[in-house]
């Protein structure tokens, strides 16, 4: 059984709170299924999308990189994404040395 996706963000939200990691909802999209993107701004101009994907080869669900690069550029893709996707949750990490923690257990799967 799968997490809605607001618990989820709820979840992940208070892991990065204990590990004084500042994020906050950009987008918040359906509460039981909207898909989750989270955007790592590494507070120097530039900026990374990680969205979550099934992969086949190994039967599991992870966090794969849609896209890096300067902040505008990055924006202008999450737009984008918003604009066809309107249950789409958006969650920004700011972090300086690019900590997501998205690959730690709980998390990853």
């Amino acid at each position: 059984m799968r997490l809605t996706a607001e618990i989820w963000v709820s979840a992940y939200l208070t892991r990065l709170r204990l590990a004084d990691i500042p994020a906050f909802v950009v987008k918040k999209g359906d509460a039981t299924a909207g898909a989750v993107m989270v955007k790592l701004n590494t507070l120097d101009g530039r900026a990374k999308v990680f969205q979550r994907e099934f992969n086949l080869m190994e039967d599991r669900r992870e966090w794969v990189l849609l896209t890096e690069g300067e902040e505008r550029a990055v924006d202008a893709s999450l737009a984008k994404q918003r604009s066809f996707d309107p249950d789409l949750w958006i969650i920004e990490v700011e972090d300086r040395l690019g900590r997501t923690l998205l690959d730690e257990p709980g998390l990853s799967d």
